[in-house]
């Protein structure tokens, strides 16, 4: 018979009852409960997290970020800046989150709930945590924790996946710290903008002020060397001052001196003279008026007075003579002179004389003016003047007398007193002398001060022209970040680097993702499960002397269409109860095909060489290649065993391409795991016909096997 209908017997021997057909439906089944029952029941853990247990604890007590920097109220109790509570709020978007399935608790009872089993882990919240979040912005800043309690004897797996989801949390919990604390920073970014350009702004208006100080400056400097050349002037001249107060005080005491004396020969005078002016002003005043009228009528006569003059003389000689001549000879010749004749006779000699002496004097007058006539009448019309105002005056010459002492006396009183104010004066500009000197050196030193303070104020121009230049370009390069703005920054500063994952064929759950690793697995022990109900090697074929490869692909090809079979009813379920999708479905399917073959032929060569230890070599070789087919985490990171048989067993070809087929990517591992399936499955056959050709000999040891199962 061909192979084909050996292996048709084969079969048909499982539809004779109830139950050969039971267990071929089992059989056919049986990689359900490897493959789908294992994915389905991991199929997608992390998008049921909210249904583990975990106790939330929130002992945070809230406080106060500071304003500015230095304020109080960081965290210790202070009532500056706005109110934080991080826990409250950290802990809202966790409630929120749906992470886990969280459960406000104590400490007590979350630390009791992790120990039981109760909650399978604990989130703490400390009491300092919003404090030490707000000491970002004081001067001693702190690092707030999050408490996380496993318990490894509830779960293990939780404590992994919690750690990683925390972790996230924390990230979470420290950008929104970090923006926070970077917000104020950008804030104060745009006052110190403001600030340096509120500063520039006065710096311009300081360098005009200064350029306007510098000009004044230079102006007070030659304002200030044309007063010291004054002030120096003003020395000299108050010097020559006082050289001439010093004069004046000389000359004003020899005055108040003199007019001391002249009121003192005033006032003896007028002492002498007031009895008569006061006594005999009448009579004055008719002498006066007597001479006036006899200069009148000498005027009106002169020309005979010219005539007679010289006989007038004449006679008034002889006629003093005469009396003279009698008085010598009465009064002084004899003995006994008569008083009675000689005092008038004395007086009318006195009279003559005087008579003479005036008539000399009117002949020497005539004479002097030589017959001019004119020139006497003249000075007669002035002497009849001046006669009648002597005459007009005569009754008031005694107060015209005192009121003339008075002027004398007051001229002397205003003499002592300019004396008096000439010392004062020289006293003074003496000291306004030393004045002026200080006064010059002190403008000579305010000249050099100003002329200091011209270069110093030009010297402060630079300077404020370079402060004003730099704090203008500061401005410019000091950022000024409005919300939007420093919304943005923060965000990218507070988590400045941020892990693009991007999946080049992603899987979308975590049974997708395990998927080639656990259809191999379900269809090996499919083929592993077969061979215990089906024999390797066709004994009636072994019997007949069928040759040895019609024999072992007798013993082959029930089984491998047993696993297309499994393959079909694995990959339905699979696909349409749990949803695995392809990348490459019919690829997928062909490959499984070829996966079955390889599986099914190299369980048959060992179950067929080694009976019934091969079966325990077959779970031997699943967990070797289960162990070093990378199906989990990478082969690398398991030890070097496993590394070295990992290129060596079909199974790690099977993983690497299935990942391929079902998420996607090159087809390179796909071919190369074909090749690797047909070798092993040639090899295998190769090796099961040359084990049946070895078993067409009957020999003790298979007659009386050591082991059988």
């Amino acid at each position: 018979m061909r192979a084909t209908g050996l292996a048709g017997l084969e079969l048909r021997r499982f539809g004779r009852g109830r139950l050969p057909r039971a267990a071929l439906a089992a059989l056919l089944l049986l990689p359900l409960l490897y493959g789908a029952l294992y994915l389905w029941s991991f199929w997608d853990p992390y998008g049921h997290l909210d249904r583990i247990p975990v106790a939330l604890v929130n002992e945070d007590k809230g406080a106060r970020v500071p304003r500015e920097k230095g304020g109080e109220g960081a965290g210790d109790g202070g009532t500056s800046g706005d109110r934080l509570a991080a826990g409250e709020e950290l802990t809202g978007k966790l409630l929120d989150s749906k992470t886990f399935e969280w459960h406000r608790v104590d400490a007590a009872e979350a630390r009791r709930g992790v120990e039981d089993g109760t909650y399978y882990l604990s989130l703490t919240l400390p009491a300092d945590l919003s404090r030490r979040i707000a000491s970002s912005g004081g001067d001693s800043p702190e690092t707030g924790a999050l408490q996380v309690r496993t318990n490894d004897a509830n779960n293990y797996i939780v404590g992994q996946i919690s750690r990683t989801v925390f972790s996230e949390i924390r990230a979470a919990a420290s950008t929104e710290a970090s923006r926070a604390f970077l917000d104020r920073i950008f804030v104060d970014f745009s006052d110190l903008h403001d600030a340096t350009a509120k500063a520039a702004s006065g710096a311009d208006d300081l360098h005009s002020g200064i350029a306007k100080a510098e000009k004044g400056s230079k102006d007070l400097a030659e304002g200030l060397g044309e007063s010291k050349a004054g002030s120096q002037r003003l020395s000299d001249g108050i010097t020559a001052l006082d050289q001439g107060s010093a004069d004046l005080r000389t000359g004003s005491r020899q005055v108040a001196d003199g007019t001391q004396l002249l009121a003192d020969e005033v006032n003896g005078l007028a002492a002498d003279v007031r009895p008569f002016l006061r006594d005999d002003g009448k009579s004055i005043g008719d002498t006066a008026r007597l001479v006036a009228d006899a200069s009148h009528t000498v005027r009106e006569n002169l020309d005979g007075l010219v005539k007679a003059a010289p006989v007038a003389a004449t006679a008034a000689h002889t006629a003093a003579g005469d009396l003279a001549a009698v008085h010598t000879q009465r009064c002084e010749d004899p003995p006994v002179p008569d008083p009675a004749v000689c005092a008038p006779l004395e007086k009318a000699v006195t009279a003559a004389a005087e008579v003479a002496r005036v008539a000399d004097d009117v002949g020497a007058l005539v004479k002097d003016e030589d017959g001019d006539l004119a020139a006497l009448r003249t000075r007669l019309t002035v002497l009849q003047q001046r006669a009648e105002d002597l005459a007009e005056h005569a009754p008031t010459l005694g107060d015209d007398l005192e009121s003339a002492v008075a002027k004398v006396n007051s001229l002397n009183a205003g003499a002592q007193r300019v004396a008096e104010g000439a010392g004062t004066l020289h006293t003074g500009l003496s000291t306004a002398k030393s004045g002026a000197t200080a006064l010059n050196t002190g403008v000579g030193e305010l000249e050099s001060g100003a002329t200091g303070l011209d270069s110093g104020l030009h010297r402060l121009s630079d300077g404020s022209t370079t402060l004003a230049d730099g704090l203008n370009d500061g401005v410019g390069r000091i950022p000024d970040y409005d919300e939007d703005d420093r919304d943005a920054r923060t965000g990218v500063m507070a988590d400045p680097v941020r892990l693009a994952s991007s999946s080049l064929h992603a899987a979308p759950n975590y049974g997708t993702g395990f998927a080639p690793y656990f259809i191999p697995l379900s269809l090996w022990v499919g083929a592993m499960v077969a061979y215990m109900l089906m024999q390797p090697l066709n004994r009636r074929a072994l019997a007949a002397g069928a040759s040895a490869r019609r024999t072992a692909f007798a013993g082959w090809l029930p089984v491998a269409a047993i696993g297309l079979l499994q393959v079909a009813a694995l990959m339905s379920v699979l696909h349409w109860g749990l949803g695995l999708e392809m990348a490459r479905p019919v690829a997928t399917i062909g490959f499984l095909a070829l996966v079955t073959c390889c599986f099914a032929a190299i369980v048959q060569w060992l179950n067929a060489r080694f009976g019934a230890a091969g079966r325990i070599l077959v779970l031997a070789l699943l967990m070797l290649q289960l162990t070093s087919a990378g199906g989990t985490y990478p082969v690398r990171t398991s030890p070097g065993f496993f590394q070295a048989l990992h290129p060596w067993l079909p199974m790690s070809y099977v993983v690497d391409a299935l990942r391929r087929l079902i998420t996607g990517g090159g087809s390179g591992p796909v071919w190369l795991g074909c090749a690797v399936l047909a070798a092993f499955t040639a090899g295998a056959l190769a090796l099961t016909a040359f084990t049946a050709r070895r078993k067409q000999v009957w020999t003790l040891e298979r007659l009386h096997p050591e082991l059988s199962l």
